[in-house]
């Protein structure tokens, strides 16, 4: 327990709450900019139990944002990438590296062994797909979002307003959205960290946790705002959802 003495020490965790993380199983669905604030994070944490998802290769300007990926990992899967990282900084974690695409029709078996399932994608369709797959399931999704100063993280269960409540015009033709915007690592690395607050609030049972709230994050203005967003009856995912 000593390389948690300093978690243990705030009396909202203690002994009882680190334990409570050793045996976390929580999933990151993606090991970009997003994934990398995240694995760290959660690995600092000591959470024991972590899924990375991913099916891209390490990439020159991928480094800008993605600092658990090094430059002698260049053409490797993240996730080998991001599972090597762990075990060097922290060799307890259980790790379990997909390199897959996720989609409608393996996401709901993925998600079986977790309990958290943390949204670190970059494109509208995936997004949807976890948010879509947690409506029909008991499990608890963290969103997050960002692009250029700006950023975005809610926290998403089956009674909770979902992804499509908050931008339904998007939902149907999310597969067809194609952007490339710029990203920087300090907004990368301020949502990624809200992200993980919110897992371990929620770990820990603790603390406000952002459901039926988007939290904004403008870099530029140096300033956070929340939006309430409510459950609609003719929402397009999870008023469908069995």
């Amino acid at each position: 327990m000593s390389r948690y003495e300093r978690n243990i020490l705030v009396k909202e965790i203690g002994e009882i709450g680190q334990n409570r993380l050793k045996n976390a199983r929580v999933l990151i669905c993606g090991a970009g900019g997003l994934g990398s604030g995240v694995i760290a994070n959660l690995s600092s944490l000591g959470v024991g139990n972590i899924g990375i998802v991913d099916d891209d290769k390490v990439e020159l300007s991928n480094l800008n944002r993605q600092y658990i990926h090094k430059m002698s990992t260049l053409g490797q899967d993240k996730v080998t990438s991001a599972k090597k990282f762990i075990e060097d900084f922290n060799p307890k974690i259980n790790v379990m590296p997909y390199k897959i695409r996720l989609d409608k029709d393996n996401a709901r078996e993925l998600f079986a062994n977790y309990d958290i399932i943390i949204d670190c994608f970059d494109n509208y369709y995936s997004k949807f797909v976890l948010s879509d797959t947690v409506v029909k399931t008991n499990k608890i999704l963290i969103h997050g979002g960002v692009g250029e100063f700006y950023g975005q993280v809610c926290v998403i269960k089956k009674s909770s307003a979902c992804l499509a409540c908050f931008i339904p015009e998007l939902y149907e033709c999310s597969k067809d959205i194609k952007v490339k915007r710029g990203i920087i690592s300090p907004v990368v690395s301020t949502i990624a960290s809200l992200q993980t607050m919110e897992a371990l609030k929620i770990i820990l049972n603790k603390g406000d946790i952002l459901y039926n709230t988007m939290l904004f994050y403008d870099g530029l203005g140096e300033h956070f705002r929340k939006i309430k967003i409510e459950k609609k009856q003719n929402c397009p995912s999870c008023s469908r959802a069995i």
